[in-house]
């Protein structure tokens, strides 16, 4: 037998390549997930479920690597350095933060087994645990979880750490969970990592905080929506808040300087009378000298102090208008941006 003859590369190689090859050129986004402790009824749900968004290939490394090879797409010397082990090669076209997401969201609890890493802390939470107290008893005890045995059930005393990040499930321990039914490990597809168009993004920078960053939108609009009120940008969403800003600082203004109209003559004589009083009160004896006796007489010991809660009193008035403004712009925000 030849040498060529003995090399001869098998048909079905050749067709897995040329297949992984044609997958490469009509999808944009290329990821590769970890085929470790993923259960093959798992993996065959979520591709049932997610068949119309993305196409799933599990396949070796080495035709893997001659596709990319054969493509030559950019940056794939990289995107080789990372096939090692068993993989899942995920195709698609579509924001590789979205594949992630979509990834994470088919993810489910599973019982812990011999020989298992966890990834973080597992509690024994405290309360009932339905198990009649026997020899079940010093399995609790060797766990060095405490425990009490009340109306014929085993009870946790208080909620315990019995595995922290990097230590490995014994089968004792994996055996008790079961039969509490804590399920501590999550199964889903373990993103290794995504290739966008020459980028590759890991799993760690995939990961993103939705709250957070809907936190951060909401707050980049408002400071948006407040900038334009200050500038009047001339919208009608934000003129309508700009003109009942201006309209509240107006009025506070006139009454500072004591300018009556019919909307601030209350505010203006509120703040005059609280001073007045505050003035007499501070006089003391020499209120008498000035004529003012019958006044300082009906001002009370207090009265500074009553002068004064009275004039912080229509100051926060002014205040509560300046808040209700606020509040106008926060309530504009929806209407502005949707």
């Amino acid at each position: 037998m030849s040498v060529a003859a003995a090399r001869k590369i098998p048909e079905w190689k050749i067709r897995e390549v040329e297949e992984l090859a044609e997958l490469i050129k009509k999808h944009k986004v290329i990821a590769i997930a970890s085929l470790e402790n993923l259960p093959t009824k798992q993996l065959q749900l979520i591709r049932k479920k997610l068949r119309k968004r993305m196409v799933f290939r599990v396949t070796k490394n080495t035709l893997m690597e001659r596709a990319l090879k054969k493509v030559g797409i950019k940056n794939h010397e990289e995107l080789v350095k990372h096939l090692t082990g068993p993989n899942l090669f995920i195709f698609a076209n579509m924001n590789p933060f979205e594949l992630a997401l979509l990834l994470e969201k088919e993810k489910m609890s599973a019982p812990a087994k011999p020989g298992m890493v966890t990834d973080k802390e597992i509690v024994v939470p405290a309360g009932n645990t339905g198990i009649p107290p026997g020899p079940m008893l010093s399995t609790f005890g060797r766990l060095k979880i405490p425990t009490r045995v009340d109306k014929g059930t085993i009870w946790v005393s208080k909620d315990t750490v019995v595995a922290k990040p990097g230590d490995v499930i014994s089968p004792e321990l994996a055996s008790l969970l079961q039969k509490l039914g804590i399920e501590p490990f999550e199964v889903g597809i373990k993103l290794k990592l995504v290739y966008d168009d020459g980028l590759i993004l890991t799993a760690d920078q995939l990961k993103i905080d939705l709250d957070e960053i809907r936190s951060q939108v909401t707050e980049a609009h408002l400071n948006a929506l407040k900038v334009g009120i200050e500038i009047a940008y001339p919208v009608p969403e934000v003129l309508k808040l700009s003109v009942a800003k201006a309209h509240a600082a107006a009025l506070a203004i006139a009454a500072e300087a004591g300018f009556v109209t019919p909307e601030t003559a209350e505010q203006v004589l509120a703040r005059a009378y609280a001073k007045a009083l505050a003035l007499i009160a501070a006089l003391g004896d020499k209120a008498e000298e000035l004529g003012l006796g019958e006044v300082a007489a009906q001002v009370q010991p207090q009265a500074p102090a009553e002068a004064e809660a009275k004039a912080e009193e229509a100051e926060e008035e002014e205040e509560e208008e300046e808040k209700a403004s606020e509040e106008d712009i926060a309530a504009g925000l929806g209407a502005l941006f949707g």
